[in-house]
């Protein structure tokens, strides 16, 4: 089906450095205008961040420092796809909340007006997320044909929970499942222990303030150290122990804390 246009619609993605819209930069982008009569245009840029790529970055899109080291900076691309772009309509998968955001940080940088408030966006993730509800409701269906009825009351969500799970086992037994960055954690098996380890792969605590990292070290997980590990912190600043203990956090995650505090005292002594 083609979609009627009144102004050039340019898909588009973005391959980065990360995903801090303020601090990340562009590797690569790949562009696909469809033109109102139909006909299309394709651009495809790489260029060097002028930083260093993070390895769990390359590890999912598959470009390295060496890959981009000889390569000109975005600022000398910038006014050309700038040109490419303009007049156009923007769609892509998540672009409203990082590609668009990222794409315009670029130009800004460059002293480029981007201005996207004339321009419409259409996302496809947010469509996707509007359609295919994300809820028990909705899983209850697509696993188990059902409708819900009497959704929130406890007895019928407690029942279609159970439902789901079974059908979800039978759908998927002995299927691999993958993670967003390709990696294996886990095989959907019909015993809970299987289960288990896939529903909390990561998690240290119950509201997720601490998580795994990919070493299997306990990291944090929010604020100015995410993703540094807590070992480390709690012996290079240790007055942020006591800002946590004294927070609004729940005893779930400051009973953590301090398991992983006192581990810290057993590895000095």
């Amino acid at each position: 089906m083609k979609l009627k246009l009144k102004n050039p619609l340019a898909f588009f993605d973005l391959e980065t450095t990360g995903t801090n819209v303020s601090n990340d930069r562009i590797i690569e982008i790949h562009i696909i205008k469809i033109l109102p009569n139909g006909e299309s245009e394709e651009k495809n840029v790489r260029v060097n961040p002028q930083m260093p790529i993070p390895a769990e970055s390359s590890m999912i899109h598959g470009i390295y420092d060496e890959d981009v080291k000889d390569l000109p900076p975005f600022k000398s691309v910038a006014k050309e796809l700038a040109k490419f772009l303009e007049g156009c309509d923007l769609s892509g998968f998540n672009i409203i909340r990082f590609d668009v955001p990222l794409l315009v940080e670029e130009f800004l940088r460059e002293n480029i007006e981007f201005d996207v408030s004339n321009r419409k966006l259409v996302d496809s993730q947010k469509i996707f997320h509007l359609m295919e509800k994300r809820t028990l409701a909705a899983a209850y269906e697509f696993y188990c044909k059902k409708s819900l009825e009497d959704a929130h009351s406890a007895e019928a969500d407690t029942r279609a929970s159970m439902e789901v799970l079974f059908a979800q086992v039978e759908r998927y037994l002995n299927k691999p499942v993958v993670d967003a960055k390709g990696n294996q954690v886990g095989i959907i098996q019909d015993n809970v222990k299987s289960l288990h380890d896939i529903s909390s792969t990561k998690m240290v605590d119950l509201a997720g303030r601490f998580v795994m990292n990919d070493q299997g070290v306990e990291v944090f997980n929010f604020g100015k150290f995410k993703n540094r590990p807590i070992l480390d912190v709690l012996q290079s600043e240790p007055a942020y122990y006591d800002w946590m203990m004294r927070g609004d956090f729940p005893l779930d995650t400051k009973r953590k804390l301090t398991e992983i505090r006192l581990r810290s005292f057993k590895f000095k002594h």
